[in-house]
């Protein structure tokens, strides 16, 4: 019984090995591109959701008043 969960064990990590060499790992200039991508539109939602902010609060006021 401890020979076939040896025999499991080992299977399990020499498919791992096997999983991780199929990996295609990205090049230092593609993580450059995408990283620049994810801060360049995550400022412009920025912008967006605080001038709509602006605008909701602006109107809200409005109405208020």
């Amino acid at each position: 019984m401890a020979e076939g969960k040896s025999g499991k064990i080992s299977d399990f990590w020499k498919g791992i090995k096997t999983e991780f060499k199929k990996i295609v790992w990205p090049t230092k200039d593609d993580i450059v591109k995408q990283t620049i991508a994810v801060i360049s539109s995550s400022i412009v939602l920025g912008i967006i959701i605080s001038i709509l902010d602006f605008i909701f609060k602006f109107l809200l006021n409005f109405v208020l008043k």
